[in-house]
């Protein structure tokens, strides 16, 4: 079984409730909003994802999360994996961001994580993600058993896990 079936479309487009932010699949050209957004919230960024995966490197530089931007986007079109981000309206800023990923340790079909920006932390702002993101996932993903990545597991736990 692959990870996506061949005839599925993925969102473009996922509103938070209160409509003032939403979702849409991160891009290259967002690489001027994505950077201050990272590296603003390093530490923040690095308590969650860091043991794990490495993320964010203190020495993240434009160029490399330009670069980093780009095979998040080619993954997105070849379905490979996903990486939304999580915009105001007017798509002023990044505010965070949601992945969406094959799973890399058994007992999943799917990986799903997300972060919003450190002076979001603790708001409605979050709460709004925090409680969309396992509904949209259930609802328009064809996922059976997706696991949320430091939410539903431990991130030291999903590490002990076998590889897929």
């Amino acid at each position: 079984m692959t990870w996506l079936p061949a005839d599925f479309v993925h969102p473009l487009h996922v509103p938070l409730p209160g409509g003032a932010h939403h979702l849409r699949p991160i891009r290259e050209a967002d690489a001027p909003l994505d950077y201050p957004a990272v590296t603003g919230s390093r530490e923040h960024l690095w308590s969650i994802f860091g043991p794990a995966w490495g993320w964010p490197a203190e020495t993240l530089t434009y160029e490399s999360n330009r670069i980093d931007l780009l095979r998040h986007e080619k993954e997105i079109a070849a379905h490979q994996s996903f990486n939304y981000a999580l915009f105001d309206t007017a798509e002023t800023a990044v505010h965070g961001c949601v992945y969406i990923d094959p799973p890399e340790r058994t007992g999943a079909d799917a990986e799903v994580s997300w972060w919003v920006v450190a002076d979001l932390v603790g708001s409605e702002v979050e709460r709004a993600l925090d409680a969309l993101v396992p509904q949209w996932i259930a609802a328009d993903w064809p996922f059976r058993s997706p696991r949320h990545l430091g939410r539903d597991i431990a991130w030291e736990d999903w590490k002990a896990l076998p590889a897929v």
